[in-house]
């Protein structure tokens, strides 16, 4: 990793994961292969940070280390890149172990439980689709009946434009957004 780390795919440590990693390569991971509109890709780190914005959206108070869960969903994919759900059924359990594996280090070495509570992941996977649906209309070329056929036309929640940016600004905002939310967790855990 640029930080220096070496981390053990097979055995990932907590102690080998850095966050500025985490946004450097998630910053430069498209979603959607780069087949996005605009002049850079849209990155997996500002679609974490969607996915964390449409968690708080849905669930007003929802607890910071929750968001922070939401945040760090595809965080394996700064090391893995981030394939399609088809494929990934394709490659078979082997790459799920993989992925969960790397997950589980990842929310230890921010404190958060290896495996989320069921009904959380079921929070965070709804907002996810919502997510997609959004990125699919709005900068992957899908109409909207196209897109809700896809991945459900999000309830209760309106139109939300976006725009890739470059991959500086989405390393930073994710970052920033990552600060943010262990500032809240320590002041919440703090005596």
């Amino acid at each position: 990793m640029l930080s220096g780390r070496r981390l053990n795919l097979l055995d990932p440590s907590p102690i080998d994961i850095e966050i500025e990693d985490i946004a450097h390569g998630l910053a430069r991971v498209a979603r959607w292969n780069g087949q996005t509109t605009g002049r850079h890709s849209f990155s997996v780190a500002q679609h974490c940070i969607l996915v964390a914005d449409l968690c708080r959206k849905r669930k007003p108070g929802w607890p910071a280390k929750w968001e922070l869960a939401a945040l760090l969903h595809d965080a394996p994919e700064y090391v893995i890149g981030d394939m399609i759900s088809p494929f990934k059924a394709a490659i078979g359990l082997d790459y799920k172990n993989f992925e969960r594996n790397l997950r589980q280090a990842i929310h230890i070495r921010f404190g958060l439980p290896p495996q989320l509570p069921d009904s959380i992941e079921a929070e965070i996977h709804r907002a996810d689709r919502s997510s997609a649906f959004f990125e699919a209309v709005e900068i992957a070329g899908f109409s909207r009946h196209e897109a809700t056929r896809t991945f459900s036309k999000p309830r209760a929640l309106k139109h939300i434009e976006l725009v890739a940016e470059s991959p500086r600004q989405a390393q930073e905002d994710f970052l920033n957004r990552f600060k943010t939310l262990r500032k809240k967790i320590q002041v919440k855990n703090s005596p």
